[in-house]
């Protein structure tokens, strides 16, 4: 279905267009809320509130993008949020909500070599890699996630993160600067 007509419907309230909507986006906006929280409850309720959020404030998208753009800059946003209030609660309690985040699994395929030496050195390699992920500036770690893990387009960052393609381009840049830096000690061989 062409996005105009979809939207029409959407802007009309109907149901088969909001389960549409839902089937094409659900997992991409799983996969983005798990990159920023690490926990997979955590991700499906956010999932849940941003959809109720799409279909709440529909009305709201201008169409300067594509749809499942504006959905997973909402998508993000919410993360963030959530983020931002762990921190908060962070500061009165030592409570950890992203230690056992999997960040980096969708690069590091898991190995069907039952040698445990390999295996040990891959979840180390993730460790490390996901320690100094969370050492990032939060506009570098969020415009790197999106690009490396959910493979985004800079447009589709840009777009999400409201900010222009050079900004895109110089925050990744610098984020692999950044992540060159940290892991040089780790990997110069």
């Amino acid at each position: 279905m062409q996005e105009d007509r979809l939207l029409k419907l959407l802007r009309n309230g109907d149901e088969q267009a909001f389960k549409q909507v839902f089937d094409q986006n659900q997992k991409h906006v799983i996969n983005i809320c798990y990159r920023f929280v690490g926990q997979k409850e955590i991700a499906e309720d956010l999932t849940q509130d941003v959809f109720v959020e799409v279909f709440r404030s529909i009305d709201r998208f201008r169409g300067n993008s594509k749809l499942s753009t504006w959905i997973y800059r909402i998508a993000t946003t919410r993360s963030i949020d959530y983020l931002r209030a762990q921190k908060s609660k962070k500061r009165f309690a030592f409570l950890t909500s992203i230690e056992d985040s999997e960040i980096c699994d969708k690069k590091l395929p898991d190995s069907v070599d039952i040698n445990p030496d390999k295996n040990a050195q891959n979840e180390e390699i993730k460790k490390i890699l996901h320690k100094a992920l969370k050492t990032l500036p939060e506009n570098q770690r969020i415009a790197f996630t999106l690009s490396k893990y959910d493979e985004l387009s800079y447009k589709e960052i840009a777009d999400i993160l409201e900010t222009s393609l050079p900004a895109v381009e110089s925050l990744i840049h610098r984020a692999k600067k950044n992540l060159e830096k940290k892991l040089y000690k780790y990997f110069k061989n």
